[in-house]
């Protein structure tokens, strides 16, 4: 059975309220304004069912050559070295990689080749500490596998290969007791080395071959994408490595060492492109004439705690939160929130890291996922 594509269309045949809609343009409009705007630039899609009612986009891809520390300051470029933020313009999307590299893991469990109360160490003996602490498949899904936030795995110089990096990982034991929820980026990376073992395949090819070409994502790859919006001048000490202003380059610094394919970071992708991976998992799997999941197995992904996906969080869902709501955030500003109970997605996508880190602020997301919530008729 076929799932309806995508369709622009007004608020009205969504089933959303039009003023409440209008307002989210008007709060996304001034993001990137003002002295310290909350970004340089962004991108804003929402809709209901098969139809996209707002795509917008304010502010730019690339505004600042560099950060200057002293004035606390982005140095811009002339302006005729600036690029304009579009509703085309990709994105590093950072944890949000966290959402595909799930999806293939839910894929072979699917397919009855990945266990998921199965040992890690059933598919990578190697990985010993994962060995010891008996982890599980649905321990690095949920996040409660224990082990950290992250390993700096950036640290090891490029002079040694990455044998030295992998020795880290297959010797990092859990910091805190297994079953307690911790989340980590650790959790994908196993993840990602179970999953190209078990398929002979690396990351980057099981995420186009099972997900986006077959959805039509043409937009949404692995780096580098020279077309991205840009995110940080990395330098120390706000960064944890030096490497200027990125653009087009994998912001992650653990990606980065890696070779940017990473089960946690890496993936670029466009607002339009992820509309259609929310669509495909609000209709249970399915997109056109493809189909990337069973039912069952979305309903896996969605059901509490959640497999790879946050669910009901209130503090970037709002008041789309409380009923079943899925989604995630990236660190460069990048998140995405689907609603089963009535049928809605939205996505916002900033380079809030543009030119530089700032600590946590999740404002604007609440306020968007609120304008959705209201506008729901």
């Amino acid at each position: 059975m076929n799932a309806p594509r995508l369709r622009h269309d007004t608020p009205e045949r969504a089933g959303l309220d039009a003023e409440q809609l209008a307002g989210l343009r008007s709060d996304v409009r001034r993001l990137p304004e003002g002295a310290r705007p909350w970004c340089a630039g962004v991108v804003a899609l929402a809709g209901r069912g098969p139809v996209i009612a707002v795509e917008a986009a304010h502010g730019w891809a690339a505004r600042y050559a560099s950060y200057d520390e002293v004035t606390d300051t982005g140095i811009e470029l002339p302006p005729e070295a600036r690029a304009a933020m579009t509703v085309d313009t990709p994105f590093d999307l950072a944890s949000l990689t966290k959402l595909f590299t799930s999806i293939a893991a839910v894929q072979q469990i699917e397919r009855g080749r990945l266990g998921i109360d199965a040992k890690v160490a059933a598919y990578v003996p190697e990985f010993t500490a994962a060995a010891r602490y008996g982890t599980t498949v649905r321990e690095l899904l949920t996040h409660t596998s224990g082990l950290r936030p992250e390993l700096p795995l950036y640290e090891v110089p490029y002079a040694e290969n990455a044998a030295a990096r992998m020795a880290m990982l297959r010797a990092e034991e859990p910091s805190s007791p297994p079953g307690d929820h911790l989340y980590s980026d650790l959790n994908m990376l196993l993840l990602q080395h179970v999953l190209e073992r078990i398929t002979d395949h690396p990351l980057d090819v099981l995420i186009h071959e099972g997900i986006t070409r077959p959805l039509g994502m043409t937009a949404t790859s692995y780096g580098p994408r020279p077309d991205a919006a840009a995110t940080e001048d990395q330098r120390r000490p706000w960064a944890k490595a030096d490497r200027g202003m990125l653009r087009g380059e994998v912001h992650d610094e653990n990606a980065w060492a890696l070779g940017g394919v990473a089960g946690h970071a890496g993936l670029f992708s466009t607002a339009y492109d992820l509309a259609i991976l929310c669509r495909t998992l609000l209709t249970g799997g399915s997109y056109g004439t493809a189909r990337i999941l069973g039912p069952d197995f979305v309903d896996l992904m969605l059901t509490p705690p959640g497999l790879g996906f946050h669910l009901d969080q209130s503090w970037f869902m709002g008041e789309l939160a409380g009923r079943g709501a899925a989604g995630h955030t990236g660190f460069t500003g990048t998140s995405l929130v689907i609603d089963p109970a009535t049928d809605t997605f939205l996505i916002l996508l900033a380079n809030t890291v543009h030119p530089r880190r700032r600590g946590p602020a999740n404002g604007p997301r609440v306020a968007a996922a609120n304008r959705v919530a209201r506008a729901v008729v």
